[in-house]
């Protein structure tokens, strides 16, 4: 279940930092991209 919450939350994550991207807000689009890496299932998961 967790996997399945953390995958949406990452995915969200993304979309919203590459929208940051385009709205010229590289470096909080950059930020939020690392983070749904960070978070997502292919990535390392914060809590565990």
């Amino acid at each position: 279940m967790w996997d399945f919450i953390l995958w949406i939350a990452a995915l969200i994550i993304g979309i919203i930092g590459v929208v940051r991207i385009f709205q010229r807000q590289i470096l909080w689009g950059i930020v939020l991209i690392v983070i749904a890496l960070l978070i997502g299932p292919g990535g390392v998961s914060l809590l565990t």
